[in-house]
């Protein structure tokens, strides 16, 4: 079965947050979780009781004696085989009447997997009941390891150790077997059928430092989820106060869990916090709510409301090949929830979308039937223009290739565009009206497509028409506007063996033309709902339109020049690297803009240049130049380049430019962004171990980590992530200093703790700090993760 799934995180991890902030602190949500999908590997499974009394028991030994039916003593190396269950001792007696095992002297037991060692055991081997005295144990599954005056087994799942430890520390690792941790138990109860342990009057030490006495707590045996108390996260911030996060999480059932996070905020109150997560076989999703009931900085109730939910039918009515719905939900009280309550998904963006929609399929058909609703969260200091709400839209698309040669497509759409007039965009000196919208295009192409060559001739026609509530300022309440276009795309593949460092190739030599010709038509009174200016890169300049969206067509009269070489290794074939250059050529001045926008007179384009170099799988580089030939200098540029050389060792820089607008003025927009993961233990020599994926490379190792995006005009760091990780086999310590801008002049500043027991308390990828790293740097590997489950054969006797 197909289950959700987050880290377990019972009650022994601690996770310390203290923050300075000059507004509210920044914390990751628990929404941030991702939700995984995936079907839950099984471990080789143990055999039955009622299966394991019909297998054969096999003895071995120096000297065997017995009465047949009766008994039988092995004396000297004795063994007794049954099923997954091996019994070793110098001396074994085994009494078949009753099917029991008594062993003395260097008894050990592997029983699929988990072994015991200890000088006595009585055993009922086909039950699995009986105890051990002065046991020592080891858990397959997580490594865990400990010691007991006496276990007494239950059965073949349950065991209760007396006067009990519990560590995955190992012994090679401690020469002196002092563990950096250690759970001790007056009783501690494993089950591994449920997979929990249970241990009461319990202590928990860490390098020296013991609990006081718990009355009672449960862990997870494996890596599976489990009910719980979550880290708790304490804050100490300059608005909020003192704040306390004491999540629980509740494994409902395998396709279903809940997280309860309430936070007391010492200046503000409490807030209420819920996430349910469900998956079925047609339908998952994740409903969270948040609420504070009288907030007293702000002196009014806060609430926040984030859903999602996807569903497929099945069987599928009317003969559809498919047919799929979607919900997403993204609503808060009030404009300010995204400064004050920053552990939400509400920090990543102040446009919150809410969208309900029904995709379809049919043969060469398809279609969409949606409604999209934004909330605008409005900020003084830096207001944004919203969006048009969709209220709502129906598309649908019919796609035909190769129809006696040709491609045809035709889209066809109707749209509700709705706003705050208060907030709408000037057309013509008024706001705009809010209105219908609907459009047909039809693009008829025919190509002719070799080995070496393709040219691709398309004919387009795209009719709209409009309706609106008010009048525009021509006085009109109603408009239309028909638009052919023509374009041809054309191009030519030249190979060659070739040879560069030493390294052969295959290189190509790729030059393309793209023509197109739209006649103009005036569009100037027409509103504009979802239309902006295409960004000016290698995939905008072979494209027929200037804008992206509906509400204006482009007069064209261009001509495309390109050329591009690829590196391919021809062996793999992969491509090693790649250069380009393009320019565009006008015939005749832009008469169709955006309100406000200047028509573009140069007869030559920016030049297009970029780089991409993929020389081994270590290294990556990737640069694109924006040239202004005029002005001889560069308007934009990015170059970008990734080092990973192996596991928890990447680098990525980025350094970006964005010239000033005035061409008078030599100074732009000019940032660099550094994101690392590399190991500290490198630079005294120490390389460490492949212990393979989610394992680390050893104990004792220092991580560096971070991640800076700094403004090089303003000399300012913008955003920023920096910590260290410390792997000490059985723990993992963390310590991130963090600063994220939430506007034009706030900004939060923490640091963060975090305390990890490895295979008994472990984070998920949401909390924090470790989702902090997760989400700012690129190819970041945490130091455990959790694997497959063990077979009982990886330990076997």
């Amino acid at each position: 079965m197909s289950r959700l799934r987050r880290p377990p995180l019972p009650l022994a991890l601690l996770s310390l947050a203290l923050c300075q902030t000059q507004g509210a602190w920044a914390q990751q949500s628990w929404i941030d979780t991702p939700l995984v999908l995936q079907r839950t590997p099984q471990l080789a499974e143990t055999i039955p009781n009622a299966e394991r009394g019909l297998r054969p028991s096999f003895v071995e030994g120096d000297r065997i004696s017995g009465r047949p039916n009766l008994e039988t003593v092995i004396e000297g190396n004795g063994s007794i085989r049954r099923g997954d269950t091996v019994i070793r001792a110098d001396r074994l007696e085994y009494y078949q009447p009753d099917d029991l095992a008594k062993a003395n002297g260097n008894v050990r037991v592997n029983q699929a997997g988990n072994v015991y060692e200890g000088p006595e055991l009585q055993l009922k081997v086909e039950t699995f009941e009986g105890f051990f005295s002065n046991v020592r144990y080891q858990f397959l599954e997580t490594g865990g390891r400990g010691e007991a005056e006496r276990i007494d087994f239950i059965d073949s799942n349950v065991s209760v150790a007396r006067q009990a430890t519990y560590t995955t520390c190992r012994r090679e690792d401690y020469p002196g077997w002092m563990p950096a941790w250690l759970l001790s138990a007056a009783t501690l109860t494993t089950d591994t059928e449920e997979n929990i342990g249970t241990a009461t009057g319990a202590r928990m030490s860490f390098m020296g430092i013991t609990t006081p006495p718990l009355p009672s707590l449960t862990f997870p045996l494996n890596n599976q989820r489990k009910s719980g108390i979550l880290p708790p996260v304490f804050g100490v911030d300059s608005v909020n106060g003192t704040e306390v996060l004491l999540p629980y999480y509740w494994n409902i059932a395998p396709n279903r869990d809940a997280t309860l996070y309430p936070t007391l905020m010492a200046k503000r109150g409490i807030n209420l916090g819920t996430e349910f997560r469900y998956l079925e076989n047609g339908y998952a999703g994740t409903i969270r709510a948040d609420y504070m009931p009288a907030d007293t900085l702000r002196d009014r109730d806060r609430w926040g409301l984030w859903t999602r939910h996807n569903q497929s039918f099945d069987p599928k009515p009317f003969g559809l090949d498919s047919l799929s719905a979607s919900l997403r939900l993204n609503r808060v009280s009030d404009n300010d929830y995204w400064r004050d309550f920053s552990r939400t998904p509400t920090l990543s963006s102040r446009l919150l979308d809410s969208e309900g929609s029904i995709d379809w399929s049919r043969g060469d058909w398809s279609g969409r039937v949606r409604a999209l609703s934004y909330q605008t969260l409005q900020y003084t200091l830096s207001p944004i223009t919203p969006p048009y709400d969709r209220v709502p839209q129906i598309t649908a698309n019919n796609t035909q290739y190769d129809w006696n040669g040709f491609d045809v497509s035709t889209s066809l759409d109707y749209t509700r565009f709705r706003a705050d007039r208060q907030y709408a965009p000037l057309l013509n000196g008024q706001r705009q009206p809010d209105g219908e919208r609907a459009f047909g295009i039809l693009q008829v192409s025919r190509p002719w497509i070799t080995p070496a060559s393709f040219v691709i001739p398309k004919v387009q026609l795209h009719a709209t028409s409009y309706q609106f509530d008010a009048p525009l300022a021509n006085g009109a309440n109603s408009a239309s506007r028909t638009v052919p276009t023509f374009s041809i795309d054309s191009g030519l593949v030249f190979e060659r063996d070739a040879s560069f460092f030493g390294r052969a190739f295959r290189q190509t030599l790729e030059p393309r033309l793209f023509y197109v010709r739209t006649p103009y038509r005036d569009q100037s009174q027409l509103p504009v709902y979802d239309t902006a200016a295409n960004d000016f890169n290698f995939a905008t300049i072979y494209t027929e339109n200037a804008f992206s969206g509906q509400d204006r067509i482009s007069d064209s009269n261009l001509l495309t020049a390109g050329v591009s070489t690829r590196l391919i290794d021809p062996d793999s074939g992969e491509e090693a690297a790649r250069f380009g250059i393009a320019q565009r050529f006008r015939f005749a001045d832009q008469r169709v803009t955006l309100p406000g926008a200047l028509p573009v007179t140069d007869r030559l384009s920016d030049v297009l240049l970029g780089a991409q170099i993929n020389w081994t799988s270590k290294w990556t580089l990737d640069s694109t130049i924006q040239y202004n030939p005029d002005e001889r200098r560069s308007v934009r540029s990015t170059l970008s380049g990734r080092y990973n050389p192996g596991s928890y060792r990447t680098i990525n820089a980025a350094l970006r430019y964005q010239a000033d607008s005035t061409p008078l003025v030599q100074d732009g927009s000019k940032s660099i962004d550094i994101g690392f993961q590399w190991p500290l233990n490198d630079l005294w020599g120490d390389k460490g171990k492949n212990l393979g994926p989610g394992k680390g490379e050893g104990g004792g190792r220092w991580y560096a980590v971070g991640r800076m995006n700094y403004s090089l005009k303003d000399s300012k760091l913008t955003d920023g992530v920096i910590g260290v990780e410390y792997d000490g086999c059985c723990w993992i310590g963390r310590v991130v200093l963090e600063r994220l801008t939430t506007g034009q002049v706030t900004a939060n500043t923490r640091i963060m703790f975090q305390i990890e027991f490895v295979g008994f308390a472990s984070v998920g990828v949401g909390a924090n700090p470790m989702g902090t790293l997760a989400q700012n740097i690129q190819r970041y590997q945490p130091l455990r993760t959790p694997g497959e489950r063990p077979s009982r054969f990886t330990n076997y006797d």
